[in-house]
């Protein structure tokens, strides 16, 4: 059996291959940023913005509870056979998207799109940190986040090309066919195992093989409200997501309210995922060198300043959309690899992949709390105010980080 290492050079080409993957799994929730909430609104005539954004709180609950499990699949089931998974629950997706005759075949497809993200980009997350060792955690979750939010906004921005010029279905959606073909091939034929990374992992930093893991349940706890620091970042987590289904649903409805273009509005769409990913190349290597806090911290308040400016209407209404996503990219892109490395500072290599597995169902409930609090304000007061609440909301969970959180870089595994 041939010999493994730990380290980002020393295994760079599975590395690589797994960017890919995860480029794969981020444009599946790409194509629905621009095109299916106006699905709702044109091709079914839904009039009420809690009904709209239902898709997007299906995906979240579903996203979420599958993360959770995840971890214990993957220990017991092995990475690669839980990404493969992943893979094959997505496959009908593209095609429900397309030719769904009714708004309830679009939730179905959301419910399938949420147990393949769970699954699928749980385990690029998960082999990624495995390969690398402690040392490059922030790099690897920068580039890792970059390569999937990055494909999300630059397949938000083709399917609003594609929906301006060819119409809203089907045809935006017969990317999504190629992405899950491809990678699903890549899945089995192509990607590795790294569990036994872990097990050298846990080695190296003397931590007891023979101990027996923590149920679940324990690692629930430690995850969401016993550890201080594991504390923080899950709240933090669920924030950024909490904006992200907040825009995913609110933005496309709120901006073509002002008459901003499909094409318009595609951009708008894309700019904050496309930002947040390239970001991470920087941000991801930054938390390795300043930390983890800072940037969570200042990372929450730049996306406070994203929301002021597109809920202000100051500015042009496709001028604000694109600043106020430009920074809520920004933000983003500053927290998330620190967010995810912090995880793994803390979390015993034994148990971290459930703990991850927590922290994402805290992170990924935020779709959809963020898209049912938007719908409610939106329905009894208008989507500005929805914009304006999810802005004073992030700024007290970054004062919640400021307070509460100790740094975790340098923290000795447990």
């Amino acid at each position: 059996m041939k010999q493994i290492a730990l380290g980002l050079k020393e295994n760079w080409q599975q590395f690589a291959l797994l960017i890919l993957v995860n480029m794969l799994v981020g444009g599946m929730v790409g194509l629905e940023r621009t095109v299916v909430p106006l699905v709702g609104t044109q091709e079914f005539n839904i009039q009420s913005d809690l009904v709209i954004f239902s898709f997007i709180i299906a995906f979240g609950v579903v996203k979420a509870f599958t993360n959770l499990i995840s971890g214990v699949l993957a220990d017991k089931y092995t990475r690669k056979k839980v990404l493969i998974a992943g893979w094959i629950v997505g496959l009908p997706v593209p095609f429900l998207l397309a030719f769904a005759p009714t708004w309830n075949w679009i939730l179905l497809a959301n419910i399938l799109l949420g147990m393949s993200q769970g699954l699928a980009w749980s385990m690029t997350v998960n082999m990624k940190i495995d390969l690398v060792g402690k040392k490059s955690r922030g790099l690897a979750m920068g580039l890792n986040e970059a390569a999937g939010y990055g494909a999300v906004g630059l397949t938000a921005l083709l399917t609003g090309y594609l929906a301006a010029n060819y119409g809203l279905r089907p045809q935006p959606f017969y990317v999504g066919i190629v992405y899950t073909i491809a990678g699903l091939l890549l899945s089995i034929f192509v990607i590795k195992d790294t569990r036994a990374y872990t097990s050298l992992e846990a080695t190296q930093s003397n931590s007891d093989l023979t101990e027996d893991k923590p149920s679940l349940w324990w690692v629930f706890k430690q995850t969401s409200y016993k550890d201080k620091n594991l504390f923080s970042i899950s709240q933090a987590g669920l924030i950024n997501n909490l904006n992200d289904g907040m825009s995913w649903g609110v933005f496309p409805l709120f901006f073509l309210s002002l008459n901003v273009s499909l094409e318009g509005i595609g951009w708008i769409k894309a700019i904050y995922p496309i930002v947040w990913g390239a970001g991470q190349i920087i941000t991801g290597p930054l938390a390795d060198k300043i930390g983890r806090k800072p940037l969570i911290v200042w990372g929450m308040f730049v996306q406070v300043f994203g929301h002021i400016i597109i809920g202000s209407q100051w500015l042009e209404p496709l001028t604000a959309g694109l600043i106020g996503s430009i920074l809520l990219g920004l933000g983003t892109a500053m927290v998330y690899p620190a967010l995810l490395a912090g995880v793994s500072d803390v979390a015993n290599p034994l148990w971290r992949a459930s703990s991850l597995g927590v922290y994402r169902f805290w992170r990924d409930m935020g779709y959809a709390i963020g898209a049912l609090m938007a719908g409610i304000v939106a329905n009894a007061l208008s989507l500005t105010w929805a914009i304006h609440l999810a802005g004073l909301i992030t700024f007290i969970s970054g004062i919640i980080v400021w307070v509460n959180m100790s740094e975790t870089k340098n923290l000795p595994t447990k």
